[in-house]
């Protein structure tokens, strides 16, 4: 199905002669199908892949000028680490376009790095590739954005690579601003050493359907990785979110919140998946998801999974699908405050929580909590 796309691989690439074998790989599978577990509640079923042409994403990137460029053999040999799932990963393989961030040990950055992957294009398929590297006991955010304009239509398969060494705390935001009319199929992998600290936030507000899969590892003893996402769809978009909190090392931390609404007739589907494995005693994890449906047509799908390996650990999964609370309600409304105003508050302090996490309070992006919530809130107000 794909070979002949082997002419969109750049002839001076190079890594080509990579590139050329990932695409031959890729012509030579299947398309996931919703039978799959993984891809489960998925509209996997519904993309036409033939009606996307390979293309490059025009990205932008904001305070990469705060250190130096990345050491090529470095990206080569993280990138030898990311899991093949699926033909998407494959795609990305063979299209991909990279940008790097490798943070030196020791550093602290004081500014975030903003890179945006502007999505241009009908019938583009876009295969970005982000490589993040923190130096041992560095710390700095990188932020990643999606946007495109609301009537394009385009595929965007990217793919995050997070690697933190010993004690680096290193935060990661991914902004998913696109159009109603683009499908996102995304996979995160996050790996994080010895007392290092990792956080991975999400704000999904875009897409048609639009999907995140996010493995993150604990690797070395007194590790600590932290997820956080918030999406709300309106109108037919579905979000879907499949994260692995994987613990391989003893004593290591891992506490993941993800908090969705969905409205007019649109999904949502999260499954996730606790792994203590058995070297990893005295581990603690925590996983919660919580949805609001604001509309009798919407739906959300919650399934948090436990797989423990060994004893002397801690785990706990908390999910819940449901209105919005009638007692907040009329509390609010006994007080004089509007049924619409009351919902709006209501909807707002249901997503504070993560929105307090959300690493934004840095230097020239002071106004971005204020800008997603405002985001939230136009979404609401759209769906009366």
């Amino acid at each position: 199905m794909f070979s002949s796309l082997s002419d969109a691989i750049d002839a001076d690439a190079p890594d080509r002669a990579l590139r050329l074998a990932a695409a031959e790989r890729a012509a030579a599978m299947a398309l996931p199908s919703p039978e799959l577990e993984v891809w489960r509640y998925s509209r996997i079923g519904q993309l036409d892949l033939a009606a996307f042409t390979p293309a490059a994403v025009r990205t932008t990137v904001e305070g990469l000028d705060q250190v130096p460029p990345a050491d090529e053999a470095l990206v080569a040999e993280l990138v030898g680490t990311m899991d093949v799932h699926d033909v998407f990963d494959e795609l990305n393989a063979a299209y991909h376009r990279t940008v790097a961030v490798s943070v030196p040990a020791g550093k602290v950055l004081a500014d975030p790095i903003v890179v945006t992957h502007h999505i241009e294009g009908d019938g583009a398929a876009l295969y970005p590739r982000l490589v993040v590297h923190a130096g041992a006991d560095s710390e700095f955010t990188v932020v990643e954005r999606f946007e495109s304009a609301g009537d394009t239509v385009a595929l965007v398969v990217p793919r995050l690579l997070v690697h933190a060494a010993q004690a680096a705390r290193v935060s990661y935001l991914g902004i998913n601003l696109l159009g109603t009319r683009v499908w996102q199929l995304g996979h995160q992998q996050a790996t994080g050493e010895r007392d290092s600290t990792t956080l991975l936030a999400m704000v999904a507000l875009g897409g048609d359907y639009a999907r995140v899969r996010t493995d993150a590892r604990v690797v070395g003893q007194g590790a600590t990785t932290k997820q956080v996402a918030l999406y709300y769809a309106d109108g037919e978009q579905m979000h879907d979110f499949r994260t692995m909190q994987d613990h391989v090392a003893p004593k290591t931390h891992s506490d993941l919140l993800f908090k969705g609404a969905v409205q007019d007739t649109a999904k949502s589907v999260y499954t996730g998946l606790i792994r203590i494995r058995e070297e990893a005693k005295g581990s603690v994890a925590y996983q919660t998801n919580r949805n609001l449906t604001l509309s009798e047509g919407a739906w959300a799908e919650s399934v948090p999974n436990l797989d423990i390996r060994t004893n002397d650990v801690k785990c706990s999964h908390a999910s819940a699908v449901g209105p919005i609370d009638e007692e907040q309600r009329f509390y609010l409304e006994s007080r004089g405050i509007p049924p619409e105003v009351a919902e709006r508050l209501v909807v707002l302090g249901f997503f504070d929580d993560v929105l307090n996490v959300l690493p934004v309070s840095l230097r020239g992006h002071s106004g971005l909590r204020a800008d997603l919530r405002a985001r939230v809130a136009a979404k609401l107000e759209a769906g009366r």
